[in-house]
């Protein structure tokens, strides 16, 4: 079965994941792509409708994202959202002006004309999300108004064209009949609502078998989710012309090199080559504190383990061509902000990480996948829950956790601490509600006082917060008698740790990550 696409075109707004995950959630495929993609790079997906995102930027701007206008004149069915609206109307012979009032936050928009059907089913008057300090002055012709605020024009359309725009955000939880309004416009896509983890396996595993034909693969697998619903997807397809390759790259957890060849090996019958790379992942680290070259150091090194053991499994199998990786879709938005107008984060190991000259060919099943929805395709491969219920764990591991150089003797402190956090929040029942929870290292040495004797050693923090997808976050409220248990634990039973503090912020502004 064919794949229907919505392409939405990245102007640089921090919510155009958003509009994507929303498209998803009416089990639509919905891909994010620069606003700069060309032509042929946006029909190359047979998209059957367009979503033009918001964007910080004002479209009269010298240095103004922009997109090819010529994509307004395909006949597919588009929808502006803020920026997206004003990047119509300047391109189709209209006026867009500074806003003498500009409205950012909760606002009422009345609908002066339901008929058309982007509005179909929506009361007469809706509470929506606004942020944007431009307006439509003039609008092109053939358009007109459909909506309102007390302030500003909301929505336009043009039937005959297929083209509507709104001024407010429909994806955000702010616009609550957002997700009906988003739903219309697939309506008037032609949307099937047919992409559902089950269409998803199907479809990939297909692919695979016509990709790697006869050959033989090998899988970077880590234990976490990601890389293991990638390896049960690809062992579908081939299998045992699949092996996993489990490194243990220095910065595990404690005891995870044993625990995770245990788990995969008897829960899912994988195939697993063991590469204990330890001592030679941190002297390469030795001496290093920036955080883009620990990640770029540990995925170059993780490619060129995996190149000496696809050597050794070649003289047993006749030839390995092709490396798959649990890479998601979150990890290659922040690594290369799909070379649009947002701003690279950080590069993560999967994709940033990769020498410029690698000799493996890349499988990336679920690289355009979000991670809530990786989880739902292990569910339907009948993976355990205690494997797909498993925290985010960075490909970097404890290296992007332990803040300034890793050496043996830091990444044996953290070990303990984080095994204490994790456990506890394992205790009190949290940690199936909790996104991701940690321990994180700082090169803060601080005085402290332990049966009647001065101490001087590390500062712990933890780290726990809530998410959908990694894309935003917010810190968890963990309970006061849980955070005095972990704090008592920590001083006392990791000896060089004297001090924990938690980190109450949110993402953004920070990362969930502290590196």
């Amino acid at each position: 079965m064919d794949t229907q696409t919505v392409v939405i075109l990245d102007f640089g707004s921090q919510y155009t994941q958003l509009i994507a995950r929303r498209i998803r959630e009416q089990n639509v495929f919905s891909v994010v792509l620069p606003c700069t993609a060309r032509l042929d790079e946006i029909q190359a997906h047979h998209p059957i409708g367009l979503i033009l995102s918001g964007g910080p930027s004002s479209v009269y701007d010298a240095g103004a994202p922009a997109a090819d206008a010529r994509l307004l004149a395909l006949g597919l069915p588009t929808l502006g959202v803020c920026y997206g609206l004003h990047f119509i109307v300047h391109h189709l012979g209209g006026r867009v002006r500074s806003a003498p009032k500009r409205e950012y936050g909760h606002a009422e928009v009345e609908i002066e004309d339901g008929s058309t059907p982007l509005f179909t089913g929506l009361p007469a008057s809706i509470h929506v999300w606004m942020s944007h300090g431009d307006e439509a002055e003039q609008l092109p012709e053939g358009f007109r108004r459909v909506a309102v605020t007390s302030n500003a024009l909301a929505a336009i359309a043009n039937e005959q064209k297929k083209i509507w725009a709104v001024q407010f955000h429909p994806e955000v939880h702010h616009t609550p009949l957002g997700a009906q309004l988003l739903a219309n416009f697939l309506r008037i896509c032609g949307a099937r609502g047919d992409w559902t983890p089950a269409h998803f396996i199907e479809s990939t595993v297909a692919a695979i078998r016509a990709k790697v034909g006869a050959g033989h693969v090998i899988c970077g697998l880590s234990g976490g989710v990601d890389s293991s619903v990638a390896a049960m997807l690809v062992h579908k397809a081939i299998g045992d012309r699949l092996t996993c390759i489990f490194v243990n790259n220095g910065v595990l957890r404690k005891n995870e090199f044993e625990n995770v060849q245990k788990n995969l090996r008897d829960k899912l019958g994988l195939k697993i080559v063991a590469a204990d790379a330890g001592a030679r992942f941190l002297a390469k680290l030795a001496g290093v504190t920036d955080p883009e070259k620990k990640r770029k150091i540990i995925g170059a090194e993780f490619i060129a383990v995996f190149d000496e053991e696809a050597e050794r499994i070649t003289q047993q199998t006749g030839g390995v061509d092709w490396l798959v990786q649990g890479t998601l879709y979150p990890d290659v938005i922040e690594s290369s902000s799909v070379k649009g107008p947002s701003q690279t984060i950080k590069s993560h190991h999967n994709v940033g990480g990769l020498p410029e000259r690698m000799k493996l060919k890349l499988i990336e099943p679920l690289r355009d996948l979000f991670k809530d929805e990786v989880r739902r395709i292990g569910r339907d491969l009948a993976m355990p829950e205690e494997i797909l219920n498993r925290q985010p764990f960075p490909g970097p591991g404890l290296a992007v956790r332990i803040l300034g150089e890793v050496t043996a003797e830091r990444v044996a402190l953290l070990q303990e601490a984080d095994e204490i956090v994790v456990g506890e929040i394992k205790a009190a029942g949290l940690y199936t509600q909790i996104w991701q929870s940690f321990a994180v290292l700082l090169p803060v040495m601080s005085v402290g006082v332990m049966g009647d004797q001065r101490t001087y050693a590390y500062t712990c923090a933890i780290r726990a917060v809530h998410s959908e997808d990694g894309m935003t976050a917010d810190w968890a409220p963990l309970p006061y008698d849980l955070l005095q248990r972990i704090s008592s634990r920590i001083v006392n039973e990791v000896r060089g740790i004297n001090r924990v503090v938690y980190d109450i912020t949110s993402k953004p502004p920070g990362t969930i990550e502290w590196e």
